[in-house]
């Protein structure tokens, strides 16, 4: 086993926008490229003490892909200026956010790692940023009702995404703000080696990688806020594995939100704010405000197999995946059966072979699937809640499950769980200025 992982001092060229990440993994060196778009980006910014830090921050953090090659349990962070309260910061990146990866290598390394090199104390010079925000678009249903949201409040914002492509790239254009598009380039050795025999492949915090990116653009663009569209599901993990809950959405959980939010503010002297707009909201009441509006209905996706880092021809949905099981469903109690036929090109829930996916789906076997799905028990009682309806009551998925639903969990537990569904959480980091101007648009 590879003894250490490094992570060597990065560098940024506020003449080309483009910043430089190096890894070593012993004799392996890996380098990673981000291109910042020159036209509004502040240079100046580039020299301060928060954008300092900020960078390093996000060398250890995109890491992760090059670390997982091997995964040792020392990683080396000697060469970076890091805050103080960045060890236990990074600690919960790679501890938590590869938690999924972890579990599926059977790697047990929770309380293990070891990070060394020591902290730096920096002058803090708190940035002067604009009270505007940077909203993060992965071209899915969550990011656009925020964006929804945030126009009926009259918010100044920009939309934010990282190798925008597909979907990402068709809801952006649809939604007709400026876009802050960075280009990340992986090292091609690195992704040839994950399919290489000897090396580990699996799962990465993306939305805590994209967030670090997005952080540095919000100090060269100027923006005192990073916005995210995470709704409450996200916190519910999908197996124990090693003595912990292993969640494949752990990055876009309210534990990790409180964390990253705590650590831009820190490194910024408070100026750098971070929250998910959606997060009092379940997927569920998510679908409901999407369904208010047809304007997105036929550019936005969130399947992951018909749309991946290489870009997306073919259809917008496949209807196979574990993401097309649920987005339909949460569907269906908000939009009539030839709305959600067009939008999919198909009635996934009239396909027989979709009834093992949606007892996983449900909680009636297996566990949660790995993907960014919601709740096991707000999926029961999504499907229950249709089972009356005459749009979807004959479907196969539903006439096959309604009955073993109504067995394992009862008829009033799947009521309730609908009703807690579709009522909104206490539970949030929204700043109270913006949660004041937003909530009365989400009803």
């Amino acid at each position: 086993m590879t003894e250490t992982f490094t992570i060597d001092a990065p560098h940024f060229d506020p003449a080309t926008g483009e910043a430089v990440f190096s890894y070593r993994l012993d004799d392996l060196h890996f380098a990673e490229r981000l291109e910042f778009p020159h036209a509004g980006l502040d240079t100046g910014a580039s020299a301060t003490p928060a954008f300092t830090q900020l960078l390093a921050l996000t060398a250890a953090v995109l890491g992760v892909s090059y670390y997982k090659l091997k995964a040792p349990f020392e990683i080396d962070i000697s060469a970076l200026a890091l805050p103080p309260s960045a060890k236990d910061f990074l600690l919960d990146v790679y501890e938590n956010g590869l938690g999924e990866f972890f579990a599926r290598n059977a790697l047990s390394r929770y309380g293990k790692l070891d990070f060394i090199g020591e902290v730096v104390t920096h002058d803090l010079v708190r940035p002067n940023l604009p009270d505007r925000a940077l909203v993060l678009v992965g071209g899915g249903k969550d990011s656009l009702v925020s964006v929804d949201l945030l126009e009926r409040a009259g918010a100044d914002m920009t939309l934010f995404a990282v190798n925008p492509k597909g979907p990402i790239a068709t809801s952006a254009e649809r939604a007709g703000h400026d876009l802050i598009a960075v280009r990340r380039t992986l090292d091609p050795e690195m992704i040839r080696l994950g399919n290489a025999p000897g090396y580990y492949n699996g799962h990465v915090p993306s939305t805590a990688i994209n967030s670090m990116i997005a952080s540095l653009a919000a100090i060269l663009y100027g923006y005192n806020a990073i916005v995210l569209s995470n709704e409450r599901s996200a916190s519910e993990g999908n197996v124990v594995f090693d003595g912990r809950e292993a969640n494949h959405q752990y990055s876009k959980s309210l534990a990790f939100e409180g964390r990253i939010k705590t650590m831009l503010a820190s490194v910024t002297g408070g100026a750098l704010d971070y929250y998910s707009l959606l997060r009092p909201y379940s997927e569920a009441r998510i679908a409901q405000l999407f369904a208010r509006t047809t304007r997105f209905d036929d550019v936005f996706s969130s399947c992951n197999r018909n749309f991946r880092l290489s870009g997306h021809d073919g259809p917008l949905w496949c209807g196979a995946c574990p993401k097309c099981h649920f987005v339909f469903l949460i569907f269906a109690p908000q939009m009539n059966r030839t709305r959600l036929e067009t939008i999919f090109g198909q009635n996934v829930l009239d396909n027989p072979d979709n009834i093992p996916a949606y007892r996983e789906l449900t909680g009636l076997s297996g566990h949660k699937p790995w993907e960014c799905v919601g709740e096991i028990l707000e999926a029961a009682a999504c499907l229950w809640a249709i089972a009356v309806h005459p749009d979807w009551r004959e479907t196969s998925v539903v006439k096959t499950l309604k009955p073993d639903l109504e067995a394992f969990y009862g008829p009033d537990r799947l009521i309730s769980a609908y009703a807690e569904a579709m009522t909104d959480s206490t539970e949030h980091l929204i700043p109270a200025h913006i949660f004041d101007k937003v909530a009365p648009h989400a009803h």
